[in-house]
Order: C-alpha cells, then sequence, then structure tokens
C-alpha cells in the first residue's frame, strides 16, 4: 500500500487574517498611499484582536513594501496594488505568496553569484533561450510563466549544487503563482513596460556570461525585489528602471536608488 500523500490544510495565523483585512481596506482606497493608518490600538478595537497581533499584521505589510511605519508618528500606506489584485488571489493568500520572496531573495542572489563562476556553455544557451522565449511569449500576449522560471531554474541548476535546485522546487508553486500574478498585472501595460521583467533577466545572464558573481546577486536581488513590487504596488511599471524611491538597492542614505552596477562600482573604489 502506497504512502498517502495527503496534507492536512494549512491554517491561517490571526495575524494573516488581519493582514488581509487592512489590505482590502487599502485596495478598496479607503487608504490611498501616503494616508496614516490607524493606530494599534485603535485597529485593535476596531478588529477585536491583540496589539500583538495587529503588530504582527502591520509587520508584515511593512516587509511586503505595503506601510512603512515612523518611529512615534504612525504607519502610513507606502503603496497601493492594482485593484484588480483581489480577482487574482485572496488577500490573505497573498500574504503567504509575498513571504516566498524573503528566502527566494537570500537563495537565488547565492544562486546567480555561484553560477557566474560555474555555469558551462550549455547553461549559458539554456539561459538564453529562456530569455528569448519569455520575449517572445509576452510579444504573443501570454502571459510567460513558465518560460520566467525557466530562467530561475538554469540559474539554480548552474550552481552545480543539487541543493538549489531542489530548494527552488519546493517553492515552486508558490513562485509560479506569485508570478502570474504580476505578469498577468502588467497585461494591462504597453509591450515595452512588460518587457522590464526580460531586461531583468539579461543583466543577470550579462553578469553571469561575464563571470561577475558580485553583480550577478545583485541584478538578482534587484529582479526579485521589482518581483514583489510588481505584485504590491500599482504604479509599478511606471516608476524608471533602477530609480524606484526606497528601493533596497539604495543605501546612499539619501532617497536616490543606484544602478547594481553603479553600487558594485563605487564599492570597488580605492
Amino acid at each position: 500500500m502506497k504512502a498517502s500523500t495527503i496534507r492536512p490544510a494549512r491554517k491561517e495565523r490571526l495575524g494573516e487574517i488581519i493582514y488581509g483585512q487592512i489590505l482590502e481596506q487599502i485596495l478598496a482606497d479607503n487608504y490611498g498611499e501616503g494616508d496614516k493608518l490607524p493606530s494599534e490600538a485603535e485597529l485593535s478595537l476596531a478588529f477585536e484582536v491583540s496589539r500583538p497581533v495587529i503588530r504582527e499584521a502591520l509587520m508584515r505589510l511593512q516587509a511586503d513594501g505595503l506601510v512603512q511605519a515612523r518611529r512615534g508618528i504612525g504607519t502610513f500606506v507606502s503603496h497601493r496594488p492594482s485593484s484588480r489584485l483581489p480577482e487574482l488571489v485572496s488577500a490573505t493568500e497573498l500574504s503567504g505568496y509575498l513571504r516566498t520572496f524573503e528566502p527566494r531573495i537570500v537563495l537565488e542572489a547565492e544562486a546567480a553569484r555561484l553560477a557566474a563562476s560555474r555555469r558551462t556553455n550549455h547553461q549559458l544557451k539554456r539561459m538564453r533561450d529562456t530569455i528569448e522565449a519569455l520575449r517572445a511569449a509576452i510579444q504573443g500576449g501570454h502571459l510567460g510563466t513558465e518560460e520566467d522560471i525557466a530562467f530561475h531554474e538554469v540559474i539554480a541548476e548552474a550552481t552545480g549544487n543539487d541543493y538549489f535546485p531542489s530548494l527552488l522546487n519546493d517553492l515552486r508553486r508558490p513562485v509560479v503563482s506569485t508570478m502570474a500574478i504580476g505578469l498577468e498585472l502588467a497585461r494591462e501595460r504597453s509591450p515595452a513596460r512588460r518587457n522590464r521583467v526580460v531586461e531583468e533577466h539579461g543583466k543577470v545572464f550579462d553578469a553571469v556570461l561575464a563571470q561577475d558573481g558580485e553583480c550577478a546577486a545583485a541584478y538578482m536581488r534587484h529582479h526579485l525585489y521589482q518581483a514583489r513590487a510588481a505584485v504590491t504596488d500599482v504604479h509599478h511599471l511606471e516608476r524608471e528602471p533602477f530609480n524606484a524611491p526606497n528601493h533596497p538597492l539604495d543605501e546612499a542614505g539619501d532617497g536616490s536608488v543606484h544602478h547594481p552596477g553603479e553600487k558594485l562600482a563605487r564599492t570597488r573604489r580605492p
């Protein structure tokens, strides 16, 4: 008799439920970009939950780039997702999908760094082929989800360490779902805007081809931050590449954002 593959349903945490309800308020435009949310105490009374639960929900919203906490002032809406988002995923499901970006950023940035020194000519050809396949899919009006994930899988394989593709495969279902959401939301934009993801893949590939591991890792991190923004920020594609405010690659402390290659060049100067 074969062992059962049935798994118990995942129980939603109360913080995730509150996350979803606050997000629904933002999506309904009850709170716009720059608006201040009610205090923890007010939200606790409104949702009839403890303040630690509210704090957990707000921390997740901040980690996902949707709100920003200002010490001593309060929490403000930083980005508003597309109003179409509820058609594609429930607010509580979205929390779980976006959470995959944290391990992906760590895993895939390191994979790109290692791939730069370990890739084979065959793997380089496969990377180039997936980029062209994604370009063709987008130009043909298709989502391009399979072509998108294929590029990430080849990068993982190019590390020469089987654990990287294995770990990425463990995240495959939520990763593919999140990719599909971002690509679907981008469908209503111009082809030039939609091709942004192709350009980002191309930058990672160029760095891997040049055997520049640090640059490959920086471009992969940037690409994944952009992928998250594609889901959480309705104005994502209107922002100039590598120049989004408060971007995680910004370490200048002046609100400006630098191209990953420029950032690396600055760190190499004597």
